[in-house]
């Protein structure tokens, strides 16, 4: 018996394979996948801290904003419809991704990637072009559509293609692709800022088909994983392409399970219903708690309104979107640690320090904010200090999540997932992280004008609770095979009730010789 909460590498499988070149370009070309997300997430803060964009989309923000100077700084930006503009897209994601489940799972990863693409191409260039607002949420839904498709089958990809040794690093890329998208997304804003005539929010909008084209073209390019391919009874095709991706000809054992596994998950015909049943119980709770948790940590309220933050605590115009950037640069360089330590140190090491730390800028921010603004957000003349003092904790608090919840936030539900209800559970992720997000970008700024700085003190409180669910509830999975995850939970002090109470997942009666019609 494993250890609780570990794995028994002794009895675990090591299936041969090499971190090939073409298994590496071909995951550094998916990942960019989280291009168009983050991209996204560094514009729509921006343009909306830009005067023009407000004076044209949002006069009542403007007036507020530009002309009423004693207006509370907490509630100034206060705007059902600004918020609109913003969360839009995340509740038109959270509905595609539904939709995406059943492409990625029928027609595989990469048509459900194509299809985020060429939606997410369509809503830039309507945002581009907008001439009202009406044009603008048209657009965000079409975006949303498209992050929708992407977010779900990215992570899969990457999962599936990565050798089980190095899937964390491999799959990190899909996080570092989103904050690369939210750091130039913020250089861009810094520079469109500055155009004369006001129509560099034009440019900042437009400019999301970029990314979006880079998505495009990749998915007709990249091959297929071959867990996809085994799934639409391409066998042979599977395994040439394993033989290539893993860099070795030996992987009968790999190919094997990979065919037991799909076998498996055919029997399945109602992946949404088995979700529900007792030995999925594990996977269920942690496709939605992780992205609970991920976006109640407080990070897409630094991310989306990072400009608007700033020149709320008494930033300029062009200082604000400086320290926006240098916050995008931060959570770069952090994730890019993230990568190197994931399959080093582990899942829960990272999770649980990212925590601590973001805990304790969260109520240092606070503090600063709170000895500042007070209740009725009048700071008066901020000094330097003051300022350089909440971005450096800003900066530090950032860096913690984009090397814990923010990379492992997709990783974790991505790789343990049994193939027959791989699509399905990654549906329920990626629409809980939406939903969520969608709830925090539309009350946000609400919170904030009613909550004042004791919201960095309500996130403050949900890293808490995090942080404790991840150190009793989340066995380890650096290092083991995914379709051999089921090992993880089988050997936890939990949860191990509820895989090994004499019900059998959908390979294991398999491998058993079973005449299982409907698992």
């Amino acid at each position: 018996m494993p250890a609780v909460g570990g794995f028994d590498k002794g009895t675990g499988k090591a299936y041969p394979g090499n971190l090939t070149p073409y298994v590496t370009v071909t995951c550094v070309v998916a990942a960019m996948g989280g291009l168009i997300f983050g991209y996204d997430i560094g514009i729509s803060g921006g343009v909306t801290s830009m005067a023009p964009f407000l004076r044209k989309f949002f006069p009542s923000v403007y007036q507020k904003e530009a002309l009423d100077k004693s207006t509370n700084q907490y509630c100034k930006f206060d705007s059902e419809t600004l918020t609109l503009f913003t969360s839009s897209l995340y509740l038109a994601a959270l509905l595609s991704s539904l939709v995406a489940s059943t492409v990625t799972r029928k027609f595989g990863r990469k048509l459900s990637m194509l299809f985020g693409g060429l939606l997410f191409c369509s809503g830039a260039i309507i945002n581009g072009a907008a001439k009202a607002v009406w044009m603008l949420i048209v657009g965000r839904i079409l975006l949303g559509f498209g992050i929708g498709f992407a977010n779900q089958s990215v992570p899969l990809y990457l999962s599936e293609m990565a050798p089980y040794k190095y899937r964390g690093a491999l799959n990190i890329g899909f996080q570092l692709s989103i904050t690369i998208g939210i750091l130039v997304a913020n250089i861009l804003n810094y520079f469109f800022a500055k155009i004369k005539g006001g129509w560099g929010w034009r440019l900042s909008l437009g400019g999301a088909v970029v990314p979006a084209l880079i998505i495009t073209v990749g998915s007709l390019v990249l091959p297929d994983t071959p867990n996809s391919m085994i799934e639409r009874g391409q066998h042979e095709e599977a395994k040439t392409k394993l033989r290539r991706i893993r860099g070795v000809d030996d992987v009968e054992e790999e190919f094997n399970d990979l065919v037991v596994a799909s076998e498996a998950s055919k029997l399945v015909e109602h992946p949404w219903r088995n979700l529900l049943q007792r030995k999925y119980r594990p996977h269920l709770t942690m496709a939605i708690l992780i992205p609970f948790f991920q976006q109640l940590t407080g990070i897409n309220v630094i991310m989306f309104y990072a400009p608007v933050l700033f020149k709320t605590i008494g930033f300029a115009d062009d200082a604000s979107l400086m320290s926006a950037v240098i916050t995008g640069g931060v959570n770069v360089l952090a994730t890019i640690v993230s990568i190197y330590g994931v399959d080093k140190w582990g899942r829960r090491f990272l999770f649980l320090e990212g925590g601590t730390q973001m805990l304790i800028c969260q109520i240092i921010v606070a503090t600063c904010i709170g000895v500042k603004f007070g209740v009725d957000g009048e700071p008066g003349a901020l000094p330097k200090w003051y300022a350089i003092v909440v971005v450096l904790f800003i900066c530090i608090y950032v860096s913690g999540f984009a090397w814990s919840w923010g990379p492992l936030g997709w990783l974790v539900p991505s790789e343990i997932f049994p193939l027959e209800i791989r699509s399905a559970a990654q549906s329920v992720n990626v629409s809980v992280n939406m939903f969520f997000t969608f709830i925090i970008a539309q009350i946000f700024l609400n919170m904030l004008c009613h909550m004042k700085f004791g919201l960095f003190l309500f996130f403050a409180f949900f890293v808490v609770v995090m942080s404790f669910f991840i150190y009793f509830f989340l066995p380890e999975t650096k290092g083991i095979p995914i379709e051999e995850m089921a090992e993880v939970w089988k050997s936890h002090w939990f949860w191990s009730r509820y895989v090994n109470d004499g019900s059998y997942n959908g390979v294991e009666l398999v491998k058993e010789g079973y005449p299982v019609k409907n698992v």
